[in-house]
């Protein structure tokens, strides 16, 4: 049986759709120099659903799929593996980009990614400087605090115009809300500087961008810049060379060596339990329906903030003037999905979530659609399921970077954030904050 190595842990991006998509589509590059204990990203094509299926209970790391083609990432040893297994590994792209020792600071790993301390540090920050702007909020526990082993709590940071009774967790807001999640899968690490590029633009942009200021005036913009902080840990205690973890740290439903945990993004009560049952496979849901204190601090976060507004049926609309918006910040394939994601039927408001989609790639050029028409598979357990199927907020998961590049990947170098990942999505982050009000209005 395939046993996982240490670099090849974790995850299931998406990727793929043909060319008329508009999305990049799968195609192996000439293998580099490279020896046979580095991790790459390796081509599996002709795939059917058992295969794939088999090579996940495995424990392949198989990082991005659509159809019948998959990424896998592992060493020159899982690629002789699968050819074991009767399959053609092709060289697709390398997982670890060029790092440049030269900015990297105390409190960063690979080139200049923030570490989860630093992140909190950042959070204090801002928060102290901006005290008529900002409320930091404690939202809940990771699972190591919650097992007395160290860990952190969940951070959500509020940024407005504050006025009496702002930011308060407290569904019946006077100002509609926009709400962001960043690595909520640990690995996805230019997820997490994207959220905070979008706190930057918003607290400094207030007074002196007409947009921001009228935008801080009318809405409460709440971001978790790291929302599995234990994962983000492991994944930067490899420095340079990061750890490829995607899940949390909980490690006693079995013992996965470097696959241990849950995938908090398979683990939200709302049509909770499709996904695997394997605890070493890397979409592992977890025993139970937000069985995870990360799960549940997002949840009780999400209904704290926005109101009810969908009635209880798969096919209940909600109003065309419910309000508020939600997006989950993950990488990679360049794609905009919209509900639902754990069926191929689409959403009872699925025209109006198109429209507000294709508004939102107009900044950023992604491919705007369901599961189905992206990634080519369903999801229980979702994030952004849970957000619009329990409480009819226009919900959306971006994916963020393409499958190929030196700013493609888990691992983009850390100067793609300020040069291509953070202003491609900037306008479409603010477009989203700005439909807020009303996301599903013609």
């Amino acid at each position: 049986m395939h046993m996982k190595r240490r670099l090849a842990t974790a995850g299931i991006a998406i990727g793929f759709v043909a060319a008329s998509t508009g999305a990049t589509a799968l195609t192996a590059q000439a293998e580099p120099s490279t020896p046979d204990d580095t991790t790459v990203t390796w081509s599996v094509e002709d795939l059917t659903a058992a295969e794939l299926a088999e090579l996940e209970r495995l424990g392949f790391d198989v990082a991005n799929r659509h159809g019948d083609r998959a990424h896998v990432l592992g060493d020159g040893a899982v690629a002789e593996e699968l050819r074991a297994l009767g399959h053609e590994p092709r060289f697709h792209d390398t997982v670890y980009k060029e790092v440049d020792a030269s900015v990297q600071q105390q409190g960063t790993y690979y080139g200049g990614y923030l570490t989860v301390d630093a992140v909190e540090a950042r959070l204090d920050e801002v928060a102290a400087a901006n005290p008529d702007l900002t409320v930091l909020h404690d939202i809940g526990d990771s699972w190591l605090k919650t097992q007395g082993q160290g860990g952190h709590d969940v951070y959500a940071l509020c940024v407005t115009k504050l006025a009496d009774g702002d930011c308060a967790t407290e569904p019946d807001s006077a100002k509609p809300r926009f709400s962001v999640i960043a690595q909520i899968h640990a690995r996805e690490i230019a997820t997490g500087e994207i959220a905070l590029r979008w706190i930057d633009k918003l607290v400094e942009g207030y007074g002196t961008d007409a947009e921001v200021t009228e935008l801080l005036d009318t809405t409460e913009l709440w971001v978790v810049p790291i929302a599995n902080p234990d994962g983000v840990d492991i994944v930067a205690s490899g420095g340079n060379n990061p750890i490829l973890q995607r899940k949390n740290a909980n490690d006693s439903n079995g013992n996965c060596g470097t696959g241990l945990g849950i995938d908090l993004n398979r683990n939200s009560s709302f049509e909770w339990g499709a996904d695997s049952t394997n605890p070493c496979s890397e979409t592992y849901q977890g025993p139970s329906a937000a069985s995870e204190p990360e799960t549940q601090a997002l949840e009780d976060w999400l209904r704290a903030l926005h109101p009810d507004q969908r009635g209880d049926a798969p096919d209940d609309p909600a109003p065309v003037d419910a309000r508020d918006v939600f997006i989950s910040l993950h990488s990679y394939g360049e794609y905009i999905i919209v509900p639902y994601g754990y069926t191929d039927q689409p959403a009872p408001n699925d025209t109006a979530l198109r429209d507000l989609g294709a508004a939102m790639a107009a900044s950023n050029g992604y491919f705007v659609g369901t599961n189905d028409d992206t990634v080519g598979y369903d999801t229980s357990g979702t994030t952004d399921d849970f957000a619009y199927g329990e409480l009819g907020v226009a919900a959306f998961t971006f994916e963020i970077g393409p499958g190929f590049g030196t700013c493609g990947g888990f691992l983009p170098a850390y100067s793609c954030v300020d040069d291509t990942l953070w202003p491609e999505n900037e306008g479409a982050l603010l477009t989203a904050a700005q439909a807020a009000a009303a996301p599903y209005a013609d």
